[in-house]
């Protein structure tokens, strides 16, 4: 049986036709969500997807958080839905609180899309599997609002834990605090970073490279052997 992954689309939202290729790309059947359903249409796995989102203007992911759509997500994923959150998505996961920390404005006020060298530095969770922890990667970033901050004991939490599941190397192109490209929540079935994999699943788009693919492969491994 095919495994189902929703992908859900706010006012605003660039990515989600991307990220339903790149579903499609790793042999899954990507599932359209409306940021006004109030149910999941039964998926296997959600991913709140990159661009922008209604309400930007007054903190990144901060409306969205409240759009019907969220209640299903949050009430699922605390009981072990698999959720990705991209960018936009990963913003709209820390303000409803499924992951920790806020994302603020990049420190250079400015935005940024460059390719980005990355290190997985935790290959046991839902969506990063199919990776090696300390493998370096090249993902597509993207973002205004893309720092990751949080306060010191979070921080300390998320270090000893093995919870920061992307570092950004070479450079910090945002301020992020400890280099910070992802986490993940305490179970692993919630992940959420800034830069972009959907744009990284094809050699001819993207980085030229398909880094961006076992994010795909991963959940879809997880799914069939569940």
């Amino acid at each position: 049986m095919t495994a189902r992954i929703g992908v859900v689309t706010f006012p605003g939202s660039l990515d989600d036709r991307d990220s339903q290729r790149a579903i499609r790309v790793a042999g899954a059947e990507p599932v359209a969500l409306w940021h006004k359903d109030k149910d999941l249409k039964q998926v296997d796995a959600v991913v709140l997807c990159g661009g922008f989102s209604y309400g930007d203007y007054l903190r990144a992911g901060a409306i969205a958080r409240f759009s019907p759509v969220m209640d299903a997500v949050i009430d699922q994923a605390k009981a072990g839905l698999p959720v990705l959150g991209i960018c936009n998505g990963f913003q709209i996961l820390t303000e409803a609180h499924l992951l920790p920390g806020a994302m603020l404005g990049n420190d250079h006020l400015h935005f940024i899309c460059r390719d980005q060298k990355l290190r997985v530095e935790n290959a046991d969770t839902a969506w990063t599997s199919d990776y090696n922890a300390g493998q370096e990667i090249h993902i597509p970033l993207k973002n205004m609002d893309g720092r990751y901050v949080a306060d010191r004991r979070t921080l300390d939490e998320l270090e000893a834990e093995g919870r920061v599941a992307f570092r950004y190397l070479d450079v910090n192109p945002n301020g992020s605090l400890n280099d910070i490209a992802g986490i993940t929540n305490a179970a692993g079935n919630v992940v959420g970073l800034m830069p972009h994999p959907e744009h990284a699943v094809e050699p001819l788009i993207g980085t030229g490279r398909t880094d961006g693919l076992p994010f795909f492969t991963s959940i879809l491994k997880k799914l069939v052997n569940a």
